[in-house]
């Protein structure tokens, strides 16, 4: 059974931005990899984030709620690499448990998933290192969209499957290649 090596990051909801960013970096000794007004992204160690704060001001603005979803968004889980995370996937499937949504970051292959509480985890493998994945948050093409595209998990897992190398299933959906350079180590 494949398991996750390491704990990733953990994503904030805040109207309390620049507050939040502030503290991670005074109690961590944190640094910003990427910030814009909706989105930033901190690290204090190799690991290309270990921090996320999404801004709820511009997010979400107020409704009715003031406190409007504050609180974590996600936690997140490394894999060893795209076979163990494809493994994970068909096992979770048979047993009923589908992600919620399936994304390529460009820095990482991610499914989401919710516990039975709505809690919610992002399963992930790397694409390339830490620090091109640093580097790439630090981009005008990750700026342009921090989120990264959708994919069909079952084609990927027929691709997998198929026999597929590592570096071609870490491509984007549309077949283009991951804006950072695929780390041929991750098989």
């Amino acid at each position: 059974m494949a398991r996750p090596v390491k704990f990733a990051h953990v994503v904030y909801q805040t109207r309390r931005y620049d507050e939040m960013i502030a503290w991670y970096e005074d109690v961590f000794e944190a640094r910003v990899v990427h910030q814009d007004p909706a989105l930033a992204f901190l690290t204090y160690d190799d690991e290309h984030h270990r921090f996320a704060f999404a801004n709820l001001d511009v997010l979400k603005p107020y409704g009715g709620d003031a406190r409007g979803e504050v609180g974590v968004n996600h936690v997140a889980y490394t894999y060893a690499n795209v076979g163990d995370l494809l493994d994970t996937y068909r096992r979770l499937k048979a047993r009923g448990i589908a992600p919620y949504w399936p994304i390529h970051h460009g820095l990482t292959l991610s499914l989401y998933y919710r516990d039975p509480d709505g809690n919610r985890m992002e399963f992930q493998v790397d694409t390339c290192t830490a620090a091109q994945g640093e580097a790439f948050m630090k981009s005008d093409v990750f700026a342009q969209n921090p989120i990264g595209v959708s994919f069909d998990p079952e084609d990927l897992l027929a691709r997998y499957e198929g026999g597929v190398d590592t570096p071609e299933l870490l491509r984007s959906p549309q077949g283009e290649p991951s804006p950072i350079p695929a780390a041929h180590g991750l098989t």
